[in-house]
């Protein structure tokens, strides 16, 4: 039997098999993944929350439904959630000093999908406060530090997820995605990443920030995790009306050619080379270039001669307006911003203090307790969308945005995916970047076009560049992430 403080190494099938077969407990799994927490956290500084009791009694629970003889992929599975996504009952502070007392009085419905499914709530994560950053380092609570090198970020915003997946603190974890905030960590940890198309998962119960393209998705250990974490969450929701209905059929997931050669295989999962025959990878020249690390691009460029080797076709494209994905996402981003904090007023959310009578003292206290970057996009934010400027940068961003998703859409009509390095390098140093505000934005150059084009999009660890990790990410056709999964698993 498989010593039980390595129980918290186990993927989410592995750690099913095994629940499955009655050779371990969740009980025994969940006392594992909480006794790695306290073993580790307080160097990493994963986590914001442990709820160790609610944790164990959950995991009761879900041995209990399986000796009823219930089974599920995720019942009696360990996961951490990230602190902008709402949970019943316990602190949900997004990583802010304005809501470190808050406690959430409903789950999302992402929360309530896993719930349901078993899985077994271990705490929350650390991350940016409200998600505004590529490092965690913006976090009112300290920064996460990398596992691979405590002195360097773990990205961001949804680092303490990556980190506690890194560390095996559980078996899965949940983060947000608005313009990179799952893939960024996902590749400066080593781990898997996914960013679900825009309207695949419910949005309610996440903490707003940018409307239009916040998505929650899955921190794993394998492509293959993430797919059963995304199959656990994805689906319609009357309470979202971005998300598209259940009977809105997504693309075929696989070409033709794909089918006759893994009709055996078939379920959103396929194993065997074979699969990769007729496969076509989009190589866009503009993400290969000025301001990609050099030793990066060489990890990614053998990745991708795998596929070649695996009979995959290589086809060099282009994506000439992707270059103002950056720019774009970040007068966008702001506009959503100071709109969607305008409630943390000090009033209904937010900072109250009873010793201030009048309004205008009530809102400058509360503003006063949002971190330098918060405070950033806000103003960022107002100046944009203020009378006279609107049409000059909000309206016309918008227009661009339309045609980096048209390209982007036609592009991939001639391939199945698109490959570029996630992150133009590897984990900085924390504090290396903190006093410039656009170098730490440009961390977002490969990653903010699929989401401002709602693609959905897969960081996977493909290698190492001075013992730190390099992520590749794969950008697929909209509503279809059974293809990602299948393209990545050909080279995992």
């Amino acid at each position: 039997m498989q010593k039980s403080q390595e129980l918290n190494k186990l993927t989410i099938k592995q750690a099913g098999e095994k629940l499955n077969k009655k050779e371990i407990s969740s009980v025994e799994l969940t006392k594992a993944c909480l006794a790695r927490i306290k073993e580790v956290d307080d160097k990493i500084h994963a986590c914001l929350t442990v709820c160790e009791e609610q944790a164990l009694q959950e995991a009761k629970k879900a041995d209990e439904r399986r000796a009823k003889g219930e089974r599920g992929e995720l019942l009696g599975i360990p996961y951490l959630v990230k602190d902008n996504i709402m949970t019943k009952n316990i602190r949900t502070t997004a990583g802010s000093k304005i809501l470190e007392n808050y406690i959430a009085p409903y789950n999302a419905t992402i929360i309530k999908k896993l719930k349901q499914a078993g899985a077994v709530l271990l705490g929350k994560t650390n991350l940016d406060e409200f998600g505004h950053g590529a490092s965690t380092e913006n976090s009112a609570f300290g920064p996460t530090h990398n596992p691979h090198d405590l002195e360097r970020v773990a990205g961001g915003s949804s680092g303490g997820s990556a980190a506690a997946v890194a560390t095996d603190m559980c078996i899965f974890a949940l983060g947000t995605d608005t313009g990179g905030s799952i893939r960024c960590p996902a590749s400066f940890c080593g781990v898997v990443g996914l960013k679900p198309s825009y309207g695949r998962c419910s949005r309610f119960g996440l903490m707003s920030m940018t409307s239009s393209t916040d998505v929650p998705g899955a921190l794993t250990k394998t492509v293959e995790d993430a797919e059963i974490v995304f199959n656990a969450i994805k689906g319609g929701d009357e309470k979202d009306a971005t998300v598209a209905r259940e009977d809105i059929r997504c693309p075929k997931t696989v070409p033709p050619q794909f089918s006759s050669l893994c009709e055996e295989n078939w379920g959103g999962t396929v194993f065997g080379h074979r699969m990769s025959q007729n496969l076509r990878i989009g190589i866009p020249k503009e993400y290969f270039g000025e301001g990609i690390d050099k030793d990066v691009l060489e990890v990614i460029n053998k990745a991708i001669k795998k596929f070649e080797k695996l009979g995959a076709e290589i086809v060099p494209i282009s994506l000439p307006h992707t270059k103002y994905a950056v720019p774009v996402y970040y007068i966008i981003t702001p506009s959503e911003i100071s709109s969607n904090l305008a409630r943390f007023d000090g009033i209904r959310f937010g900072f109250s203090d009873g010793q201030v009578k009048d309004l205008k003292n009530i809102y400058l206290k509360n503003r006063n307790v949002f971190g330098p970057e918060a405070k950033r996009r806000i103003m960022l934010g107002t100046y944009v969308l203020s009378a006279g400027y609107y049409d000059a940068y909000y309206l016309q961003a918008q227009k661009v945005r339309t045609k980096i998703k048209q390209e982007m859409d036609k592009a991939l009509e001639k391939v199945d995916a698109i490959i570029t390095p996630t992150q133009p390098d590897v984990a900085f140093k924390i504090g290396e970047q903190s006093d410039d505000p656009l170098k730490m934005y440009l961390e977002d150059i490969c990653l903010s076009a699929a989401s401002l084009a709602g693609l959905p999009a897969i960081s996977i660890p493909c290698g190492f560049v001075n013992n730190l990790p390099v992520g590749m990410q794969l950008i697929g056709k909209r509503f279809n992430e059974e293809m990602l999964f299948a393209v990545a698993q050909l080279i995992t």
